[in-house]
């Protein structure tokens, strides 16, 4: 199975340093220059997308729109199971002033934040929810539209690094992360965009490519995961303006439809 793992649109709060988390915030003016470049690299790069995930988030559901109407695709699945990190109460605050009273922010990703959840639950949801499309996606690319704590997580988990050393990688609005997974194993990993300070600081050197035995990626289990309030699994069936049935994989989450005129 191919990813291709964009961030979302910039918003207001992103150019203000603002912590987001589960809220949202509107657009910044400019918001569309950063998805256009990603767009161009995308089809420059000759990467073809089968379907498209995102987060239950306004934010990353309206980027996934973006590309999808751009290659014909009808439906996004927008799940709860890829949200950025819950910061709880720390919504809206700058993140120096939580950096300064909350001095774990950042640097312990088992600090749960205040009626939220830490950086290790995220990255646990979020990587188990991901392995789970291996069977269902294997022979598709699969874009996937989320927030930079989570890629953080991912990069982390699949590149086998230490999330306590990488909590505060940059990751661009401008980010593509190509990640190649067999039996939940990363075999190969590039970045086709804006380089992330994982590959700028030499964390991570791209192209990647695991050693493998017996020509297969050697299988690995799921991570421990803690599920959320509410998190729930099936599949419901849609139907597009053509009258084809369609599938969208839900957690507490649903498949969106796109309006092919929009």
């Amino acid at each position: 199975m191919r990813f291709i793992f964009v961030r979302h649109y910039k918003t207001l709060n992103n150019a203000s340093h603002k912590i987001m988390g589960w809220g949202d915030a509107p657009r910044v003016k400019e918001w569309e220059s950063d998805l256009a470049f990603v767009d161009k690299q995308l089809r420059e790069s000759g990467v073809p997308i089968d379907v498209v995930y995102s987060s239950f988030l306004e934010r990353a559901r309206q980027t996934a729109m973006y590309y999808a109407r751009r290659r014909g695709i009808l439906i996004i699945h927008d799940m709860p199971a890829l949200n950025e990190v819950n910061y709880g109460s720390l919504y809206g605050k700058r993140k120096r002033w939580v950096a300064e009273h909350f001095p774990k922010y950042k640097t312990d990703p088992d600090f749960v934040h205040p009626e939220g959840e830490s950086f290790r639950q995220m990255q646990h949801r979020s990587v188990n929810f991901l392995l789970s499309l291996e069977k269902k996606h294997r022979n598709q690319t699969v874009l996937v539209v989320v927030h930079a704590g989570v890629i953080r997580g991912v990069i982390c988990h699949f590149l086998g690094l230490d999330l306590a050393d990488h909590l505060k990688q940059k990751v661009s609005h401008r980010y593509i992360g190509e990640f190649r997974v067999e039996n939940g194993v990363c075999c190969y990993y590039d970045e086709l965009g804006k380089p992330s300070a994982f590959v700028k600081t030499g964390a991570v050197r791209v192209p990647f490519e695991a050693p493998r035995k017996g020509g297969q990626a050697a299988a690995q289990g799921p991570v421990p995961v803690e599920r959320l309030p509410g998190e729930l699994s099936g599949e419901t069936t849609h139907r597009g303006r053509s009258g084809s049935s369609r599938t969208a994989v839900l957690g507490a989450g649903r498949g969106t439809f796109l309006k092919a005129q929009d």
